[in-house]
C-alpha cells in the first residue's frame, strides 16, 4: 500500500514570464489583465509552454504522482474560463468586495452564459504528451463563479449558479476526452459563503458533474495562505455538504489551520486529498513533519482513500520554496507508506 501525492493546482510561475512583483502586490485577477505578463503577445504561448515544462518536471523530480501543468498561463484559478464564456459582458466588468475585503473587478453577465469554445483543451494536450505520470486539470466551479461575478441578467444567484454549471460540463467533457485522467473543480467559496453554500451549492456542483465517467475532483479551501492568514480549525462548516457531492475525491487544508483530523469521517465516500504543507510558511517541511501529519490524518482515514497533497496552490510561493515543499511531500508520504 503506497499514499499517493498530488499537487492542487498551481505552480509559481518564472520572472521571465509573469511580472510577480506587480503580480504578489495585488488581489487575484477575476479578469484578464495582459499586462502582467512580461513577454511579447507573439511569443507568449511558447514562453508559457516552456514555463509548463518546467513545471512538470519540477513536480516529477519531486517525486509526484499526480501532476498538473501549473497553471503557468493563467492570472488566476478562475480568470481564463470566466472571461470566455458567451453572456460575459466584453466592454465593461462588475465590482465585488473578496474575501480579503477589498474590491476587486469581475465578470459582468449581461445575456446567457454559453460554452463557445474549450480554453483548457490544448492545456491538457500539452501536459498528456509531456508526461507520463497521472495528470489533473483545474478549472473553476460553479458556485465559486458565482460568488466572483455581477449579474445583470438571470436574477437570482441559484439561476447564475445552474448556467454556470452547464458550462463547465461541457468544458469538463471536452478536457477527459483531451487527455485528463482527473478533473478538478475549485469551489474556495464553499468555506466562504456557508449560507449560500447550503442553499444551492451542491446541486450547482452535481449539475457541473452529471454525466461525467472520469475521476473528479473538488478542492475547498480557505484561500490563498498569502491573501488570509487565519484560518480557523473550526471554519469547514460546509465540510459535511461535501460528500453529498458527485466528484470522487476531495480536497481540503488540514495544515495551517491546524485542522482536527476527526472532521475527515464526514466524508465517508471519498478519497482525501489530505492538505499537509502549510504555504503560509515559506520553509519546506521536513518529511518528518509531513509524515506525522499524515499519521494524524490515518488515526480516521483509511489509507486507501487518502492522498498527500499541500494545503492549496503554490504560485504565491518562489520555486525553490515550492519544490522543497513538494520533495518534503513526496518523502514523508513514502515514510508513511513504509510503515503500512
Amino acid at each position: 500500500m503506497r499514499i499517493l501525492t498530488a499537487v492542487v493546482g498551481s505552480f509559481p510561475q518564472p520572472g521571465w514570464l509573469l511580472d510577480r512583483d506587480v503580480f504578489l502586490g495585488r488581489l487575484p485577477a477575476r479578469v484578464q489583465i495582459d499586462e502582467l505578463w512580461t513577454v511579447k503577445p507573439e511569443v507568449l504561448e511558447e514562453a508559457q509552454d516552456d514555463a509548463t515544462i518546467l513545471a512538470i518536471r519540477a513536480q516529477e523530480r519531486a517525486g509526484i504522482d499526480i501532476v498538473t501543468d501549473g497553471e503557468m498561463r493563467r492570472l488566476s484559478y478562475s480568470s481564463v474560463l470566466a472571461s470566455s464564456l458567451g453572456g460575459i459582458d466584453r466592454e465593461r466588468t462588475g465590482v465585488v468586495v473578496g474575501r480579503a475585503g477589498k474590491p476587486n473587478n469581475v465578470p459582468l453577465i449581461s445575456g446567457p452564459l454559453t460554452h463557445e469554445r474549450s480554453v483548457h483543451e490544448r492545456d491538457v494536450r500539452f501536459l498528456r504528451a509531456n508526461t507520463d505520470r497521472t495528470v489533473k486539470v483545474t478549472i473553476p466551479g460553479p458556485f465559486t463563479l458565482t460568488q466572483l461575478c455581477v449579474d445583470e441578467y438571470y436574477g437570482s444567484e441559484e439561476a447564475v449558479a445552474m448556467a454556470y454549471a452547464e458550462t463547465i460540463n461541457k468544458e469538463v467533457r471536452i478536457l477527459f476526452e483531451a487527455g485528463a485522467d482527473i478533473v478538478q473543480l475549485d469551489e474556495p467559496y464553499l468555506q466562504a459563503k456557508p449560507e449560500q453554500a447550503s442553499r444551492y451549492a451542491v446541486p450547482a456542483i452535481n449539475k457541473a458533474l452529471e454525466g461525467i465517467t472520469g475521476t473528479t475532483a473538488l478542492h475547498v479551501c480557505f484561500g490563498y495562505a498569502a491573501m488570509v492568514k487565519d484560518k480557523s480549525a473550526s471554519g469547514y462548516s460546509c465540510i459535511d455538504q461535501l460528500n453529498d457531492t458527485i466528484a470522487q475525491q476531495v480536497s481540503i487544508e488540514t495544515a495551517q489551520p491546524k485542522l482536527d483530523p476527526a472532521l475527515l469521517k464526514l466524508l465517508p465516500s471519498k478519497t482525501v486529498m489530505v492538505g499537509v504543507i502549510d504555504l503560509n510558511d515559506p520553509n519546506p517541511e521536513t518529511p518528518e513533519v509531513v509524515a506525522d501529519r499524515l499519521r494524524r490524518a490515518l488515526d480516521h482515514l483509511p489509507p486507501e482513500r487518502m492522498i498527500a497533497a499541500p494545503d492549496c496552490g503554490m504560485k504565491y510561493l518562489t520555486r525553490d520554496q515550492a519544490f522543497g515543499k513538494l520533495k518534503a511531500l513526496a518523502e514523508g508520504a513514502a515514510i508513511v507508506s513504509s510503515e503500512l
